[in-house]
C-alpha cells in the first residue's frame, strides 16, 4: 500500500518509517524538511519527501488537496493540533483513501478518575491542547460512523526516546532532575510524589500505527491508548532512577503551593499540567484489538533517552 506520513520526520516518524519501508509498503514523507530524522536508518533511501509547509497550505486553503493529489492508501496524520485543520484534511480525502490515523493524546481524559483509564470514558478534557484533540477525536468518530470515513485515533503518552528528553519525575522536562539524581543529591517532589506519568517510547507509538493498518478491521471507528505497561507515580519513578545510577534516592516534599516556589516558571507549568493529569491509561484495548504489544516499560524508555543525552552532551556522572 501507499501510505503517506505527514510529519514523517519527527519522533515518532523516525521509527514508523522505517517500520512501514520493511513492511512493504511505499512511504511518502510530508513535511517541512527542516530536521533530519533522528536516527539515519538505510529504509530512508526508498522514501520519497515531499516538501509541504502546513500552516502555510492551510493558510491558501489546499494543504489537504496537496494531500489527495498524492493518492496514498493510508494517511497516517502525526501533526494535527486543531479541529479546523482535521476537518479541512478529512473532507478533501473523503472518499479518496482506505485508512486515515490521527495520533491523539491521553490527554483527551483530562483528569484521571477510574484507574487505569479506559477508551470508553467519558472526555473532560482541559487545556487547549488535550480539549482540541478530544475535539478532533469527536469529530472523526462522527463523520465515521455518519460517512464512513475510515478513521482511527490513536492517544499516546509522553513520547520519549534518544533524542527527546523524557518527562522526569518532577513532571518536567528539566534534565538537572536526572543529573542531580545521578549525583545522589536530594531532590525536591510536589505534595507527596504520588501523582502519576506514562510514557511510552516513540518506536512503541510506531508499532501501534503499523498494528492500526494492519489489523484495519479492528481499528476504524476506534480510539486506542498507546502507552507503557504500567504508568510510574513521581516518587516511584524517583527512586527506581537513583537505583539506576546505582544510589538511593534522597527526596523531600512539599506542598504544590510551596514547591512551586522553587521551580521556574516553565518547569511549574508543565509539572502541573503532569501532575493535574495524572495520567494512567490501560492499554488492553489495543493489545485485543491491534496486537499491540510495547517493548518498553516506562522506564526502559526513559533510561533509554537518558543515556543518549548524557552520552550527546558529553556528561560524565
Amino acid at each position: 500500500m501507499k501510505v503517506i506520513v505527514i510529519g514523517g520526520t519527527g519522533h515518532i516518524g523516525t521509527y514508523l518509517v522505517p517500520r512501514l519501508v520493511i513492511a512493504g509498503h511505499e512511504v511518502i514523507c510530508i513535511s517541512r524538511q527542516n530536521r533530519e530524522p533522528y536516527s539515519n536508518h538505510a529504509a530512508w533511501k526508498s522514501v520519497k519527501n515531499i516538501t509541504i509547509d502546513r500552516s502555510k497550505a492551510e493558510e491558501h486553503g489546499d494543504f489537504g488537496l496537496k494531500i489527495k493529489e498524492l493518492k496514498g492508501d493510508v494517511v497516517i496524520d502525526l501533526i494535527c493540533f486543531t479541529p479546523e485543520s482535521t476537518a479541512m484534511l478529512a473532507e478533501a480525502l473523503m472518499g479518496e483513501i482506505q485508512h486515515f490515523i490521527h495520533c491523539g493524546t491521553i490527554w483527551v481524559h483530562g483528569h484521571s478518575e477510574q484507574v487505569p483509564t479506559l477508551e470508553s470514558q467519558r472526555r473532560k478534557p482541559f487545556g487547549t491542547y488535550g480539549t482540541n484533540k478530544a475535539r478532533i477525536e469527536s469529530y472523526l468518530l462522527s463523520i465515521c460512523r455518519q460517512h464512513g470515513f475510515p478513521a482511527t485515533i490513536l492517544h499516546p503518552g509522553h513520547i520519549t526516546g534518544p533524542g527527546w528528553l523524557p518527562i522526569n519525575p518532577a513532571g518536567n522536562l528539566n534534565p538537572e532532575i536526572f543529573k542531580r539524581l545521578a549525583k545522589g543529591e536530594e531532590i525536591l517532589l510536589p505534595n507527596l510524589g504520588m501523582e502519576t506519568v506514562h510514557h511510552v517510547h516513540a518506536d512503541d507509538v510506531a508499532q501501534a500505527l503499523v498494528c492500526a493498518i494492519n489489523h484495519w478491521q479492528n481499528s476504524i471507528g476506534e480510539s486506542f491508548h498507546v502507552v507503557s505497561d504500567q504508568a510510574l507515580t513521581l516518587n516511584g519513578y524517583a527512586m527506581a532512577m537513583a537505583k539506576w545510577f546505582g544510589l538511593e534516592a534522597k527526596l523531600n516534599f512539599q506542598p504544590w503551593q510551596e514547591w512551586v516556589k522553587t521551580a521556574s516558571h516553565k518547569d511549574a507549568e508543565l509539572t502541573w499540567d503532569h501532575i493535574a493529569h495524572s495520567p494512567n491509561a490501560s492499554i488492553a484495548k489495543a493489545k485485543r484489538l491491534l496486537n499491540y504489544n510495547p517493548r518498553y516499560s516506562s522506564l526502559q524508555a526513559v533510561q533509554e533517552a537518558v543515556k543518549h543525552y548524557l552520552e550527546k552532551e558529553s556528561i560524565q556522572l
